[in-house]
């Protein structure tokens, strides 16, 4: 089980190479599309009954859908370290050794964020000439030195943190939305979110941004990465004026109908431009849904256990599409049991167990790969026994990074960021009083 920060990692330098050797004047252009705390049910074509995410589906019926994706960490933060350094948080400094915990984010009062020390995968494709813009909530840290634009990014338009609010900006300021290295306004204020109908046009914006992005550098025939991260699917959940209402699933079913129309949209964009066979287009989510937010805030893990800020299965499985018309044959991907044959039973058409049903002992076979009825149970001590030794040969060989989680401090929340000063926006931080974090999950 390969977490998707390696996989995502790899999949987009592969495609890099695949696309220089091919003949093509440059690499294929690169779309991540991060999603934040949508579960693994969330999809129509993972079987929500609602059927709601129509291009999501056609993405993967056209593309490549991977069932058993996972991401490094069930927390934003650590999990987006992940992806875009290709290294585990324990590696790339995005954890804590504050207590026993180890899961930890970055909120305005943490010190840290990413390290000098870590290559991000846009300064890698820098060396390729690409030109790279996040769109969206980054989450790495939101004092200077860690912003987007010191770590590959060409350009930004969003936010350092999530769209925690409103607050009075005495006690603690609203989180400022930035257009490239300075401050346009912040939430609740300039960029409105209203918490009691839900109703934000922030996924509107993000989608515009997007597709004007796209369509600059096709004209300059420029290859690009797009890191698209809306955020609307995290709680408080927002969504605009046209998709309040439309869902069966509340307001968060609202929010993933906006999500799944304006990611149907850049599909449909990049193909009106001819393209979308040079482009390699990868949809995911940071971690599982945030079940613990309540029905009407967060979405759905489908058959897996818990979610967010657990390491139980729907904590770290995620949705995953690679969409690539021309290079990734359609409808790919799709096998439920992958290295799991069974016989009789892992079979790629539906069989009928009814009147000879199969029972398994899911104590002593949780992967349900032996029947009761036709196999007796190995004795499972020699197994816990290898992967014992396996375990702390990794612990003797690893390498941990720097805990960049583990300091916070009032003084360094959102109080001055830059380009305040033109907006009348900047305010006075308290004095410094650093104290360790304490992480309740």
């Amino acid at each position: 089980k390969v977490t998707m920060s390696l996989k995502t990692v790899i999949c987009v330098l592969w495609a890099v190479c695949v696309g220089q050797t091919a003949g093509s004047q440059h690499g294929p252009n690169i779309i991540i599309m991060l999603m934040d705390d949508m579960g693994w049910g969330d999809l129509g074509v993972f079987g929500e009954p609602s059927k709601e995410t129509p291009n999501l589906d056609l993405m993967a019926a056209q593309g490549m859908l991977f069932p058993n994706f996972y991401t490094a960490n069930p927390l934003c933060s650590p999990s987006r370290a992940a992806l875009l350094t290709g290294r585990l948080p324990v590696r790339n400094g995005f954890y804590t050794t504050n207590a026993h915990a180890r899961n930890a984010y970055t909120p305005q009062e943490i010190v840290g964020g990413i390290s000098q020390d870590e290559i991000l995968l846009p300064e890698l494709l820098k060396k390729k000439d690409y030109v790279s813009k996040i769109i969206g909530k980054w989450h790495l840290g939101h004092r200077t030195q860690y912003l987007p634009l010191k770590h590959g990014f060409d350009e930004w338009f969003g936010s350092p943190n999530c769209h925690f609010g409103p607050y009075n900006n005495s006690v603690r300021p609203n989180i400022p939305v930035y257009n490239n290295s300075e401050m346009t306004g912040r939430y609740y204020e300039e960029f409105e979110i209203n918490v009691k109908t839900g109703e934000s046009n922030l996924t509107q914006i993000y989608l515009k941004e997007g597709l004007d992005f796209i369509s600059q550098q096709a004209v300059a025939q420029r290859p690009f990465f797009l890191y698209w991260v809306p955020d609307a699917t995290h709680s408080p959940v927002y969504a605009s004026e046209r998709f309040l209402g439309k869902s069966q699933r509340g307001r968060y079913g609202d929010a993933v109908m906006e999500l799944d129309g304006s990611i149907g949209q850049i599909l449909a964009h990049l193909v009106s431009l001819g393209i979308h066979n040079n482009t390699l287009v990868f949809f995911t989510s940071d971690n599982g849904a945030a079940v613990m937010s309540g029905p009407h805030q967060s979405g759905s893990n489908g058959p897996f256990l818990c979610g967010k800020e657990t390491t139980f299965e729907g904590g770290m499985r995620e949705p995953a599409i690679a969409w690539w018309p021309g290079r990734i044959p359609a409808g790919t991907g799709i096998n439920f049991c992958p290295g799991q044959e069974v016989p009789g039973v892992t079979t790629h058409t539906q069989e009928e167990h009814t009147m000879q049903p199969l029972i398994f002992h899911l104590g002593q076979d949780p992967g349900e790969r032996y029947p009761i009825s036709t196999y007796l149970f190995p004795d499972l001590s020699l197994f816990h026994l290898q992967v014992t030794a396996v375990v702390e040969q990794h612990q003797k060989d690893l390498i941990p990074g720097m805990p960049q989680l583990n300091m916070c401090d009032l003084a360094v929340m959102n109080w001055s960021p830059p380009g305040c000063e033109q907006l009348g926006k900047c305010l006075k931080p308290p004095e410094s009083n650093p104290w360790k974090c304490v992480w309740p999950h």
